[in-house]
């Protein structure tokens, strides 16, 4: 495995390479992901006027992409293959690139965190290398096409772990014996994260490592301190902001959930000694305050100096389409997109991608 990676190590050397920004790295990051963006493409979902999407976005002020990769899910989609076709044009595009890897095989976030199906019967050591090599495939991948990845998250959304249940984990306690397998959890999930980002330098020495959790709102000191304690390694917080779901939040309104957001994210800034970025966000779509709401949080993102920059979660998807595998399952169609009826960036699309950090300015 090892020569194979060096093998490709080296072809990389020989390749082009598309790795081209408009935005320095470290600069504010006014993103998307789009890992829906070849679907809708094969089941001809027009842009503005038949136009190239990323190349739509980005004369609007986008300058960076956010990008699943599935283990290998049923359909095809959000798979390396498919991941690697789109981080190709977004490198063209002079787009700075998050990869997001779910290590999963269908979607990953705290209440589903399925082991691949390929992976089902590992134990603990295998399952540790079976995530430092799939980290290690996805990047080399990028790596022989020429791209650089400025961005690597090691799971997605798992603030209870991932890889259940081998690595579900849950708040600590003292309370013995249950404690006892509280600690060994937090212990194999931590290591899943270790040896992700031990593999994600390995291929890009200077790629920033993201450990990404929900709810931008809600303080876990617990989590952070239990990833610290027990070896979990990151370079980046990541958070999801959604402020208009009071159904999933308790209720609080839009205001409240900025103002929290905003609270949590100088805390952890101050107490991790690193940065924080909104790796995921979204609206209602055809709600007249989301621009409303939008410009306020990036009023008090962009003030917080260690605030990297903000992703809108799919904000391609518009007019009720919804990807094949939500059909079976009976899911309706995504409703926080941020695309209008005729293909074009939203108001809430057009706050998010005019918005610059004042020390930029």
């Amino acid at each position: 495995m090892k020569k194979c990676f060096l093998l490709i190590a080296a072809i990389g050397l020989l390749t082009g390479c598309y790795h081209r920004t408009d935005s320095p790295r470290g600069s504010w990051a006014k993103g998307a992901d789009l890992s829906w963006l070849s679907e809708m493409e094969h089941d001809s979902v027009p842009f503005g006027n038949h136009e190239d999407c990323i190349g739509l976005l980005r004369r609007e002020g986008m300058n960076a992409v956010r990008l699943r990769v599935w283990v290998n899910h049923s359909t095809g989609w959000s798979n390396k293959a498919d991941m690697l076709s789109l981080a190709r044009r977004a490198a063209k595009a002079g787009q700075r690139i998050m990869i997001d890897i779910h290590y999963s095989d269908f979607f990953a976030d705290p209440s589903h965190q399925t082991i691949p199906a390929a992976w089902q019967n590992y134990d603990y050591e295998t399952m540790l290398e079976a995530v430092r090599e799939h980290t290690l495939d996805v990047l080399y991948a990028l790596k022989e096409e020429g791209i650089k990845p400025e961005w690597v998250q090691i799971g997605n959304e798992t603030p209870n772990g991932m890889l259940w249940p081998m690595g579900k984990v849950s708040k600590p306690t003292l309370t013995l014996p249950k404690g006892k397998e509280i600690d060994e959890a937090w212990g194999r999930y931590a290591g899943f994260t270790r040896v992700g980002y031990e593999a994600a330098k390995e291929a890009f020495s200077d790629i920033t490592v993201i450990v990404h959790v929900d709810n931008a709102y809600e303080r876990r000191d617990w989590f952070w301190k239990a990833m610290h304690e027990h070896g979990g390694k990151w370079d980046m917080i990541g958070l999801s902001h959604y402020p208009m779901m009071s159904a999933w939040n308790g209720g609080k309104t839009w205001q409240e959930m900025n103002d929290l957001a905003e609270e949590n994210i100088k805390h952890l800034i101050r107490e991790w000694h690193c940065p924080v970025m909104i790796a995921e966000i979204g609206m209602f779509a055809n709600d007249s305050i989301s621009p409303v709401v939008m410009a306020d949080f990036i009023k008090r993102a962009t003030a917080i100096d260690s605030c990297a920059g903000i992703f809108y979660w799919e904000p391609e998807c518009y007019g009720g389409w919804r990807p094949s595998e939500y059909i079976p399952l009976g899911w309706g169609s995504y409703d926080m997109g941020a695309f209008t009826d005729e293909g074009y960036p939203s108001e809430v699309m057009h706050v998010l991608l005019k918005s610059q950090k004042e020390s930029e300015q």
